[in-house]
């Protein structure tokens, strides 16, 4: 898009921008339906490609930075997840990277964040991890090749 366009670089319309600000603000649908003038029904499929939107955006960022950040490891499936730590640290401490975070801490975003990837303390499924120069600790499923 050419910056003198006038166009929003956002993904979101300005309609769904306007939505999610008002459904924030607590009015219900409904009372954003006849603030802006429109149905109920209208506002809903707003909100909803609205948060589709979001969410695409954040995973977008999430991959952006596993891709720009100076340490990547592949944790292979049958991985017992308390060994995790260990391998994150030893790359990010080979790169220089300062880890504010404890083995604890690893534990605990992959049991949260991904727990389909386990089978009690194995790793069923390939990680990527990924350590951003800030000392952020990114992990996520491998892509299947």
């Amino acid at each position: 898009m050419d910056e003198g366009s006038g166009a929003s670089p956002s993904l979101l319309t300005d309609r769904q921008a306007a939505v999610l600000k008002l459904r924030r603000k607590g009015m219900s649908q409904q009372e954003v339906a006849e603030l802006l003038g429109t149905t109920r029904s209208n506002v809903s499929i707003l909100e909803k490609r609205a948060l589709q939107n979001v969410k695409r955006a954040k995973s977008t960022l999430k991959e952006w930075t596993m891709i720009q950040a100076p340490v990547s490891l592949t944790i292979p499936a049958g991985t017992d997840l308390f060994e995790v730590p260990a391998l994150i640290f030893l790359e990010a401490d080979q790169a220089g990277i300062k880890l504010d975070i404890s083995s604890v801490d690893v534990v605990v975003q992959i049991k949260s964040k991904i727990p389909e990837a386990l089978k009690k303390r194995v790793i069923h499924r390939d990680l990527e991890v990924a350590v951003t120069e800030d000392g952020l600790v990114l992990v996520q499923e491998a892509a299947p090749e």
